[in-house]
């Protein structure tokens, strides 16, 4: 019996409650991340920081973007490759 194909049902036809599961799921990841790195952007935008630490501010909110892209992206290789060995 050939490997089963992800996100391909029995029939052939794409299995869409594992494309919303898997979407679900990565769209949490995102905006975790995305929640996060608005925190110290949201600071700035108020006023609250004095204006000097308002770059470094903007800086760490985009370090947050890149490392939380980098582990959302490591997790899309890792979940690819569970998906292929199911």
């Amino acid at each position: 019996m050939p490997p089963s194909r992800p996100f391909v049902d029995s029939e052939g036809s794409i299995d869409i409650t594992q494309v919303l599961d898997e979407a679900r799921t990565l769209a949490s990841l995102v905006g975790l991340v995305v929640a996060a790195s608005l925190v110290p952007l949201v600071l700035v935008l108020v006023g609250g920081v004095i204006p000097g630490l308002g770059v470094l501010f903007v800086a760490l909110a985009y370090i947050v973007l890149v490392i939380g892209g980098g582990i959302v992206l490591m997790y899309v290789i890792a979940r690819g490759m569970q998906l292929s060995v199911k």
